[in-house]
């Protein structure tokens, strides 16, 4: 049968028609007989076994019992009614009740005939029952040819008011086989299929919906599930080697006097191991002529700058200029703080460029850009405008690039003939079966390690009961000298809310901590700009005590003589967002702490986060833990959303035939990197299909 019939409109097939197809377009996105193949069970009914109802217990799963009707009367109960009906078998007895319908079911139930009946399990007193349940004699029951798991599809609200049942669903997937069964191509090599174990496609997309037996589901199941994955990694590998083979970038052989001096000379620190291995991974990809896009992850104060310095050294030693762009101007300004004091001696010329500089500056800016007397522009989005125009820029670094757009990045790299060498930042730990799914066209690099003389920020768990025990901690900590942060939280959907609690927290923290013998700033969203960096200027400088703020700090403020965060209903927050505010601390040589103040309701959710913040201050195991609680959509930006939208695998769950996945599209691109051996055939074909598709992730299975 040719594979085109699987593109055969669904209103053709027998039991849908016209109107039931729209509904299901609309619905649930089937368009032809190939998505209706596609579009997969979430669930199945297990109906191998038969149980005794001397077996049952209470509030027991789903069940299947053989046994007969010796009674039905009409129970009344005030104003309702309902039937019930004495069933058993050589074990016991028990009741079947029904609700709704009763009169069909009175006239059409047949005493002292042997059924099958399949249901959920309850007990009213000492007597097992099962309302409503599925129902058929017992020899129809022998007699029809049927699958021994029962799967349950996907439906919507609008399905279910229109008839469109689970039942109705199962007939037209039974019909579809009937006709289609044994027309899909094999997609995957022989040599892969014989190292995995793999069931062929047609065995893997028939017992997917009909299976024979839980065996034969999961094989099935790992089957389309890997080779999802293995197309998903095939794509972003395959993209990862055109950008390397096709796209040129710019040759820095020279590792020269700058660097050299810097390093040698002013380096105020021993870099970390993983420094050191980051900038070796940097400086290998940067000399080879292919095009740098690499992403750098490491944790809130992993030495992340000190590296970003060092690849803009390497391409100051070629002769090109650099740029870091960051997503605020405080962060912008932050950067240019940290890397004017690390290249104070060198003589090499730092700019920044942000929405606040005045025009006169600008021109001078541009200038020196255009004459390459200016080395290092940090700046924000100003750095993508058309006015500003580089002679040579060779290196871009992004921080924290899921707060820019696909098309700002894009401006970016067209400032020059050849695009510069990309470093994209972030310190939002990405859990390596995420990276690997959402960042596998990159080449990714790690600092996994602090600094030494960093102490490890102990994290507490208090009750909104212990506030006074808090306070008190509060007020030895400034008698030390050290500052102290209060976040509330800030949820646009609330906000009025989330202004009064802020409000009046300020109040009760200004009582406690009176003046003139403490000073509290206040930080939050609806301050004028001017006010807003008034008051972090006071507490960056140390005149403020204590900064009441809203999540306005999350990002950009380096303060290493704030060493007490407390986080205010922190069961709002997500784990991610937690793990960034506690970063603000933690950044001078004293013991720092993180305390999260909550009430005593807890979902079981939120208690799961505030257990992992207690337990770990390592990000990629926080962001292990996000990843489980979240699912894979909620953590990725606009630009990756597509990739998450998988049929039938959950990178989540499925980590290991991921690994899997991803080691087979590497050794295949290894030994045949253009797919031109014959039993690579199958794979060219579902490649080219694909990428001739732009949303083409829901085409994979």
């Amino acid at each position: 049968m040719p594979t085109n019939f699987l593109h055969t409109p669904i209103d053709y097939l027998q039991g849908i028609g016209p109107a039931k197809a729209k509904l299901l377009r609309a619905e649930l996105g089937l368009e032809t007989y190939g998505d209706l193949a596609n579009f997969f069970p979430n669930r199945y009914i297990d109906k191998t076994q038969y149980y005794k109802i001397g077996q049952l217990v209470p509030d027991a799963a789903h069940v299947q019992i053989i046994g007969k009707i010796v009674h039905i009367k009409t129970v009344e109960t005030g104003k309702t009614s309902r039937l019930v009906a004495t069933f058993l078998d050589d074990t016991g007895q028990m009741e079947l009740v029904w609700f709704k319908s009763q009169k069909y079911f009175k006239d059409s139930l047949k005493l002292n005939e042997y059924y099958v009946v399949f249901g959920k399990i309850g007990k009213f007193g000492n007597t097992f029952n099962m309302a409503h349940p599925d129902m058929e004699l017992y020899k129809e029951h022998r007699a029809r040819k049927q699958s021994a798991m029962t799967p349950i599809y996907p439906s919507t609200e609008q399905l279910t008011k229109r008839q469109i049942t689970n039942k109705f669903m199962v007939r037209c997937v039974q019909q579809l086989y009937s006709e289609i069964r044994g027309s899909f191509t094999e997609t995957l090599p022989a040599g892969i299929m014989q190292s995995q174990s793999l069931v062929d496609k047609n065995t893997a997309m028939f017992q997917v919906h009909f299976p024979d037996s839980n065996e034969s589901l999961q094989q099935a199941l790992y089957r389309l599930k890997f080779e999802e994955l293995f197309f998903i990694q095939m794509e972003l590998l395959h993209q990862n080697r055109m950008r390397k083979t096709r796209i040129k970038g710019y040759d820095f052989e020279e590792v020269g006097a700058h660097f050299n001096d810097f390093y040698n000379n002013h380096l105020p620190f021993e870099l970390t191991g993983a420094q050191k291995r980051v900038v070796k991974e940097i400086r290998a990809d940067m000399g080879t002529g292919a095009h740098m896009n690499r992403l750098l992850q490491g944790d809130v104060g992993s030495g992340k700058t000190i590296v970003a310095v060092l690849t803009c050294l390497l391409a100051i030693d070629n002769g090109f200029q650099s740029c870091i762009m960051a997503p605020t101007e405080i962060l912008a300004q932050q950067h240019y703080a940290g890397v004017q004091e690390l290249l104070a001696d060198t003589g090499i010329k730092i700019a920044l460029l942000t929405g606040s500089v005045k025009t006169k500056n600008r021109r001078v800016i541009h200038e020196a850009l255009e004459d390459g007397s200016l080395n290092i522009l940090i700046g924000t989005h100003a750095l993508i405008e058309d006015k500003v125009k580089f002679k040579n820029l060779g290196v871009a670094v992004v921080d924290e690039q899921h707060r820019f757009g696909v098309a700002q990045r894009a401006k970016l790299w067209k400032k020059n003939t050849l695009p510069p060498h990309v470093l994209v930042m972030t310190a939002t730990p990405i859990p390596r079966t995420l990276a690997m799914s959402v960042y596998g066209d990159l080449d990714i690099s790690v600092i996994d390690e602090l600094p030494p003389g960093r102490k490890e920020i102990k994290t507490v768990h208090r009750y909104d009961k212990n506030r006074l025990a808090v306070f008190s901690f509060i007020r030895e900590e400034i008698a030390l000298g050290r500052q102290i942060y209060m976040v509330y939280p800030l949820i646009e959907e609330s906000e009025t809310l989330d202004y009064k609690d802020l409000m009046d927290g300020f109040e009760s923290i200004s009582r406690e901590f009176p003046l003139p013998e403490y000073q509290v700033s206040i930080v939050h969203g609806r301050m004028k700009p001017e006010d807003k960096d008034y008051e972090m200027e006071r507490f960056v400088s140390g005149k403020t005590h204590i900064m009441v703020a809203t999540t306005v700090i999350e990002v950009g403020v380096n303060v290493p003589n704030a060493s007490v965060m407390i986080i205010e209903s922190a069961e709002r927050f997500g784990l991610s967002q937690l793990h960034q505010l506690r970063g603000r601390v933690g950044r001078g040589a004293d013991q720092s702490y993180c305390i999260l103040m909550t009430g005593h309701k807890l979902s079981k959710e939120a208690k799961t986060r505030l257990e992992t913040m207690v337990a770990t201050t390592d990000g990629f195991k926080i962001a292990e833990v996000d990843l489980q609680l979240r699912g894979p959509g909620d953590m990725t930006g606009t630009r990756q959303s597509g990739i998450m939208a998988l049929r039938i695998a959950d990178i989540v769950k499925d980590t290991d035939i991921l690994y899997a996945a991803r080691e087979a599209a590497i050794d295949l691109l290894n030994t045949d990197p253009k797919l031109e051996q014959p039993e690579n055939e199958g794979v060219l074909r579902v490649m080219s299909f694909l990428q001739s598709k732009k949303g083409f992730w829901k085409y994979i299975s």
